[in-house]
C-alpha cells in the first residue's frame, strides 16, 4: 500500500495526494460496488483496474464484479452500443428479452448489500430492476451519446430513470430528457501502470524489435481495438496517402474486448486491405493485448492518430500525449478535451483522409513542430487526465450520497 502511494507521489503534487486521502477518510466505513461486462480489453476495464485498486489503497472499500453473459447476449449488447452511437439496428422483442433475462439471471447469484452501486455502460444496466433498492445507484456511460438511435435510447432510458445519478465523459453526452442529476467525469490514465510508466529508450527499441518493428523509418500508429468506430480501414487509406509523400511505416496495434463479437471479422478485413496495398511491406498489424508493447510503440511513434467515427473518449490519446507524442485525431466525442488543435496535435473531421495525411506528414517531417506539440501534450495530460484526478472527482460525487 505504501509503495503504491509513494509511486503516485513522485508524479502528482503532494498537496493533491493529501486532499485525496482526506476525502477518502470521510467515507472509509462505506462499501461500494462497481459492475461492468469485462475485466480486460477496452478503456472501461482499464480504468477500473487502476481506479478500484487506488480507491482501496487510500482506504475506501471498492468491489468490482463482472456481468456474466453468453455470446448471443454480447452480440445484442454490441448492437445496443452501436445504436447509442447513432446506428440503425433491428431491435426485436427477442433481443430485448435476451438482454433483460441475462441481467435477471446474473442478479440471482450477485448479492448486493453495499452502500452504493456504480453500473458501467449498458450491459448490466437493467440489474436495478432485480433488487429492493436500499442504496444509491449511479449509472456511468462511457459511450458517445450525442446522437443516439431514438428507439434504442427510449428503451435504455427507462432503466436509467431508475438511477440516482448519471455520469458521462464529455459535456455533449449530457441528456436534457433525463431529469436525474448528471455529472461529467472524464476518464483518465494511470501513470504508474505498465502502459504508461517511464521506459529507457534502449529498452523501447529492443522490445519493439521482438515484434518486427524496426526503427529504420518514422512510425505512425493507431493503437485501438479493432472496432468499426475506430475506422482502422480508414487509417490504412491515410497511410497510403502519407507514404506517397514521405518514407514511413504504419503500425496498427489492437485487440478486441470479450464483449465485442465483431472484432475478429474487422481485423480480417483490415489484414486483407493491408496485404493488397502497394505499400503493404510498410504496414504492420499486431493483434494482441500487451500493455508494455503499447507503451513502447506510443513512445517510438513520430505521431499517433485516432481516426474514430464515434468516440466516448479515447484513452489511447491521453496515453500518447502523456508520453510526449503528438496526436492527429477526429473531432468527435470526448477527443477535443484531450487534443487542443494546433497546440498538442490536430483535429479533423473523421472522413477527412486528405487532412489526416497532410498533418501526419507535416509532423513527421518537422522535428521542431513535433517536439513542441509533444511537450504541450504531456503537460496537458498531467494536469487534467491522470487517475488521481478521476479518483478525486468520484470522491466528491460519492460524498454527496454517502455522508
Amino acid at each position: 500500500m505504501i509503495d503504491v502511494l509513494k509511486s503516485y507521489r513522485k508524479i502528482v503534487a503532494k498537496k493533491t495526494m493529501e486532499k485525496i486521502v482526506a476525502k477518502a477518510e470521510r467515507i472509509s466505513d462505506k462499501h461500494i460496488l462497481c459492475i461492468n461486462s469485462t475485466f480486460q480489453g477496452g478503456g472501461v476495464a482499464e480504468i477500473l483496474d487502476s481506479a478500484v485498486l487506488l480507491f482501496n489503497e487510500i482506504g475506501v472499500n471498492f468491489g468490482w464484479r463482472i456481468l456474466h453473459g453468453n455470446p448471443d447476449f454480447f452480440t445484442v449488447t454490441k448492437k445496443i452500443h452501436n445504436a447509442l452511437q447513432g446506428e440503425d439496428i433491428n431491435f426485436s422483442d427477442r433481443k430485448k428479452k435476451l438482454y433483460y433475462e441475462t441481467n435477471r439471471r446474473f442478479s440471482k447469484f450477485t448479492h448486493i448489500d453495499h452502500d452504493l452501486v456504480i453500473i458501467h455502460d449498458t450491459q448490466p444496466l437493467p440489474l436495478i430492476d432485480f433488487y429492493e433498492k436500499s442504496q444509491p445507484w449511479i449509472f456511468r456511460s462511457h459511450v458517445d451519446l450525442s446522437t443516439p438511435n431514438p428507439e434504442v435510447w427510449g428503451y435504455i432510458k427507462r432503466f436509467i430513470k431508475k438511477y440516482d445519478h448519471f455520469v458521462v465523459s464529455y459535456k455533449k453526452f449530457l441528456k436534457k430528457d433525463l431529469k436525474l442529476p448528471q455529472n461529467i467525469i472524464p476518464p483518465a490514465i494511470d501513470p504508474i501502470s505498465q502502459k504508461n510508466k517511464e521506459i529507457p529508450w534502449k529498452v523501447v527499441y529492443k522490445y519493439l524489435g521482438k515484434y518486427g518493428i524496426i526503427d529504420d523509418k518514422p512510425i505512425f500508429s493507431q493503437i485501438s481495438r479493432f472496432d468499426k468506430w475506430k475506422d482502422p480501414l480508414g487509417v490504412v487509406n491515410v497511410f497510403e496517402r502519407v507514404r506517397r509523400k514521405t518514407d514511413c511505416q504504419l503500425v496498427l496495434l489492437g485487440s478486441f474486448a470479450s464483449d465485442d463479437p465483431e472484432g475478429q471479422i474487422l481485423f480480417e478485413k483490415v489484414d486483407k486491405k493491408a496485404k493488397k496495398s502497394k505499400y503493404g511491406d510498410d504496414i504492420k498489424l499486431l493483434f494482441l493485448e500487451n500493455d508494455f508493447l503499447v507503451n513502447c510503440l506510443q513512445r517510438a511513434s513520430a505521431v499517433v492518430i485516432q481516426k474514430s467515427i464515434k468516440e466516448g473518449f479515447g484513452l489511447t490519446i491521453s496515453e500518447a500525449l502523456y508520453k510526449g507524442t503528438p496526436v492527429v485525431a477526429s473531432k468527435v466525442g470526448g477527443i477535443p478535451s484531450q487534443v487542443i488543435n494546433g497546440v498538442n496535435g490536430f483535429l479533423l473531421g473523421p472522413e477527412d483522409n486528405e487532412g489526416f495525411a497532410r498533418y501526419v506528414t507535416k509532423i513527421i517531417e518537422d522535428n521542431k513542430l513535433r517536439n513542441k506539440l509533444g511537450k504541450n501534450g504531456r503537460e496537458h495530460i498531467k494536469k487534467n487526465f491522470l487517475i488521481t484526478r478521476l479518483v478525486s472527482d468520484w470522491l466528491d460525487l460519492l460524498q454527496k450520497y454517502l455522508l
